[in-house]
C-alpha cells in the first residue's frame, strides 16, 4: 500500500512538474536545430497519402471567411491578441491536456477572455508555430469544406500531427498531399493562384517542377503557381516574411532602403507581381510596406487576416505607424490592429503563430469583377457563383449588386438565377457615359450567413469607368441563331445615336467565314440628332432565300457597319448543328475536322480531337457566346493524324471559366469548323 501511495504520489507530483514545465518558453526555435538538421531524412517518413479532393478542388485564402482561428499553449502570441480575436470569432487553443486546459481556461478568465468563442484541441505539439504545421483548407467538387494535409518540413512529429487530428475533430475531409510544405511558405488568392519561394522546390528535390504544379493542382485546384526567389536573404525563405496576398487582385510586398544590399531582389518581386495576372484577369496591385530590417524589427507582412480585422505585428520601431497606414490604404473599411510584442522578429511574427480556420459553412461568392475603362452599353450584365457550403438554400430577396454612379447614393439591381446550379446574373441599367460605376455584390442564407463581394462591401467597391468609346452604341453586338425560325424571322439589334448630328448608315458589308446570304430589314437607315435616351434604329438581320453553299461548320459572319462616325461591327453565329439538317446546303471535305470533345457537358477538363489529311498549321481556340476568346489550345503546325488536347476550364491566365455554353473553333487554311462545349460545376 505505502508503494502504491508513492507510486500514486510520484505520478501526482510528475503530472503537475509536466503541465507546468509548459510554461517554460519552448526549447525549439523556428528554424532546425543542429539534432534536427541531424534528423531531416524523417520528414515524411510516416506520411500517409491520399487521393486528392473530387475536383474541382479550390484552396481556401486567408481573406476568406473564418469561424475561428488555432492557436497553441504555450503562447507565441501575447494574451491582449487572444482577447481581441475571441471578440468576433472563436479561438481554438492546442493544450497537452485536460488539466491544462483547466489552466488556460483560468488565464483567459482572468483576462478577460471571451470563453463563449473559445474551444479546445487536447494534442502533444512540439512548437507554436500553428501556421507552419497548420491545416490548409480546401473545397472539393462538391462543395464540402476539408483539410489538405501535407508533410511540415521540421523533423516534429506532434507538429505534423495536429492536421489529422483537427480534421478527426471538425468531421471534415482529410487529404494527404505528399510534397513537403511549410505554411509560412504559402499564400493563395482562393480561385486558383499561389505562391512560395523556391524552397518548395529545394525541399522536394525528387520531384520536378512540372510535377510539384501537378500535386497542387490536383490538392489544391491551383492552375497558377508562382515560384519565386527569396529577396529576405534568410535562413527562414518563407514567403510571409516579405509578401502577402491581401486581396484575389492585391499583393503586399516588403520594402528595404536603396543602400540595402537585398534592394534589387524586393524590387524584383514586386516588378514581377505587378506585371502577373490577377483571377480577376487584370494586373496585381502592388502595395508596398517599409520593412528595412534592422533593430528594432519590422515584420509587417507577416500580419494575421481574420474575417474584417487584420493584426499587424509592431516593435516599437519608429515605422510603426507607417505600416498600419499602408494596410489601411490597402484594405479600406478593415480595422487595423497594431499587435505589439517583445518576441517579433523578421523571420519570426505573427502570422507564424496563428492560422485562421476556414469557415466550413460558408457563403461562397465567386465573381469577375467589371474593372478599368469599358465602352459605352445599354446594360451592364454581371455574373457570380454563389454557393451556400452550409447546404442552406440563397434568400432571394437577399441576392442583390449595389450600386452607384460618381456621388450619387447606392440603389440596387436584383441577382437573378440563370442556370440549374448556382449562377446568377445581375444587369445594371443604361449608365451614362463618362460615368464612374462603384458596385458590390451582397447575398444571404437561410443559415444566417451574409457575404459581400470584395468581401469587405462597400468600403472598397468594384470600380469601373464607362468611356466614350463611339458615339454611336449598338446592342446587343452578337446575333446567335439557334432555330430555323431564327433565321427565317430575323433577329434584331439597336443603334444608338450619341453623336452630335444625324446617324445615317452609309453601307453594310458581310465579312463571312463560311458563306450565307444575309440581307438587313430595313434598307434605309436614318436617325436624326436629339440626343435623347430613345434615338434608337433597329435593324433585322434576316437569311436570304435560296440559301447559298457552306464551306464551313459553324458559321460567323461580321457585318461592318459603315456610318460618318465610323465602322461598328455585329457577329452573327449560326449553330452548325441547324445548317446540317437544312437541306440544299452543301458542305465540302476538310482537310481538318473537329472529332470528339469527351466529357461533354465536364467540370474539371476535357479531351479535344481533331483529325488532319495532311500537315497543317491548326489554330484551336474557346469563345463564349458573347463571341470573346477564352483560350487559346493551339496555334502551330501539325503532321498529319489523329491529334488531341486537353483543357482544364481556364482562361489564358489560369481562371477557371464559369458555368455555361462554349464553342470550340478549329481553324486551318482550307476554313474553320466548331463545336458546342457545356461547362458544369
Amino acid at each position: 500500500m505505502k508503494k502504491l501511495s508513492a507510486l500514486i504520489l510520484f505520478s501526482v507530483v510528475f503530472l503537475v512538474h509536466s503541465i507546468y514545465s509548459q510554461d517554460e518558453p519552448p526549447r525549439l526555435t523556428h528554424h532546425m536545430t543542429p539534432e534536427e538538421e541531424l534528423r531531416k531524412h524523417e520528414i515524411g517518413r510516416d506520411f500517409t497519402p491520399t487521393d486528392p479532393p473530387a475536383p474541382p478542388a479550390r484552396a481556401v485564402a486567408e481573406f476568406e471567411e473564418m469561424q475561428g482561428v488555432l492557436i497553441r499553449y504555450p503562447f507565441g502570441i501575447p494574451m491582449s491578441l487572444i482577447k481581441e480575436m475571441a471578440e468576433d470569432c472563436m479561438v481554438k487553443t492546442i493544450v497537452a491536456n485536460s488539466a491544462q486546459q483547466i489552466q488556460v481556461q483560468n488565464q483567459y478568465q482572468s483576462a478577460g477572455v471571451n470563453l463563449a468563442n473559445c474551444e479546445w484541441l487536447i494534442a502533444p505539439t512540439d512548437s507554436y508555430w500553428t501556421r507552419d504545421y497548420g491545416p490548409w483548407f480546401v473545397v472539393n467538387g462538391s462543395s464540402q469544406v476539408g483539410i489538405s494535409d501535407f508533410p511540415y518540413n521540421r523533423p516534429r512529429p506532434n507538429d505534423d500531427n495536429i492536421p489529422v487530428v483537427l480534421a478527426q475533430q471538425m468531421g471534415v475531409p482529410l487529404y494527404g498531399m505528399d510534397l513537403i510544405h511549410t505554411g509560412g511558405n504559402w499564400m493563395c488568392d482562393g480561385m486558383g493562384i499561389a505562391a512560395s519561394t523556391e524552397l518548395v522546390w529545394t525541399e522536394n528535390p525528387s520531384l520536378t517542377h512540372a510535377q510539384i504544379d501537378t500535386i497542387v493542382k490536383d490538392y489544391l485546384g491551383i492552375g497558377k503557381y508562382h515560384v519565386l526567389p527569396d529577396p529576405l536573404g534568410d535562413y527562414i525563405e518563407h514567403i510571409d516574411c516579405w509578401g502577402k496576398f491581401l486581396d484575389i487582385d492585391k499583393v503586399l510586398i516588403g520594402q528595404v532602403p536603396p543602400t540595402d544590399w537585398r534592394y534589387d531582389d524586393f524590387e524584383f518581386v514586386a516588378n514581377y507581381f505587378a506585371f502577373q495576372t490577377s483571377s480577376y484577369g487584370t494586373p496585381f496591385k502592388v502595395y508596398r510596406v517599409y520593412t528595412p530590417g534592422t533593430f528594432p524589427y519590422t515584420p509587417y507582412t507577416n500580419s494575421l487576416i481574420l474575417n474584417k480585422k487584420v493584426f499587424v505585428p509592431i516593435t516599437g520601431s519608429q515605422w510603426d505607424t507607417q505600416a498600419i497606414e499602408a494596410y489601411e490604404t490597402a484594405m479600406p473599411g478593415y480595422e487595423v490592429i497594431g499587435v505589439m510584442s517583445g518576441s517579433w522578429e523578421n523571420t519570426d511574427a505573427l502570422h507564424c503563430r496563428a492560422i485562421g480556420i476556414a469557415d466550413v459553412h460558408m457563403l461562397y461568392v465567386e465573381h469577375i469583377p467589371l474593372r478599368g475603362n469599358k465602352n459605352f452599353s445599354l446594360s451592364y450584365e454581371m455574373y457570380a457563383d454563389i454557393i451556400p457550403y452550409s447546404g442552406a438554400g440563397t434568400i432571394t430577396d437577399s441576392l442583390k449588386c449595389y450600386y452607384k454612379t460618381d456621388s450619387a447614393d447606392y440603389q440596387s439591381v436584383p441577382l437573378v438565377k440563370v442556370d440549374n446550379y448556382y449562377r446568377y446574373k445581375a444587369s445594371l441599367p443604361f449608365i451614362p457615359p463618362d460615368s464612374e460605376v462603384s458596385y458590390y455584390l451582397r447575398a444571404a442564407d437561410y443559415s444566417g450567413r451574409t457575404r459581400n463581394h470584395p468581401y469587405i462591401g462597400e468600403p472598397d467597391p468594384h470600380v469601373f469607368k464607362v468611356r466614350y468609346a463611339t458615339d454611336v452604341a449598338i446592342a446587343p453586338d452578337t446575333l446567335v441563331f439557334l432555330t430555323m425560325e431564327d433565321m427565317l424571322n430575323g433577329k434584331s439589334f439597336d443603334m444608338y445615336n450619341f453623336t452630335n448630328g444625324d446617324l445615317v448608315v452609309t453601307d453594310v458589308e458581310t465579312e463571312s467565314w463560311g458563306a450565307i446570304n444575309w440581307y438587313i430589314d430595313p434598307w434605309n437607315y436614318s436617325l436624326p440628332h436629339t440626343m435623347a435616351y430613345s434615338d434608337t434604329m433597329t435593324l433585322t438581320v434576316k437569311i436570304n432565300i435560296p440559301f447559298e453553299n457552306i464551306t464551313g461548320g459553324f458559321v460567323y459572319d461580321t457585318l461592318d457597319i459603315t456610318t460618318a462616325n465610323g465602322s461598328h461591327y455585329v457577329i452573327i453565329k449560326v449553330d452548325e448543328d441547324l445548317l446540317s439538317a437544312v437541306p440544299g446546303l452543301s458542305r465540302r471535305d476538310n482537310i481538318a475536322r473537329l472529332g470528339n470533345i469527351h466529357p461533354n457537358p465536364f467540370s474539371d477538363e476535357t479531351r479535344i480531337t481533331f483529325t488532319l489529311e495532311e500537315p497543317s498549321r491548326v489554330n484551336l481556340y474557346v469563345y463564349d457566346l458573347q463571341g470573346r476568346l477564352i483560350s487559346t489550345l493551339a496555334e502551330r503546325n501539325y503532321v498529319a493524324g489523329n491529334h488531341e488536347i486537353t483543357w482544364y476550364g481556364n482562361t489564358a491566365s489560369g481562371m477557371k471559366i464559369p458555368s455555361g455554353i462554349y464553342f470550340i473553333v478549329l481553324q486551318s487554311k482550307d476554313g474553320i469548323q466548331t463545336s458546342k462545349l457545356v461547362k458544369t460545376r
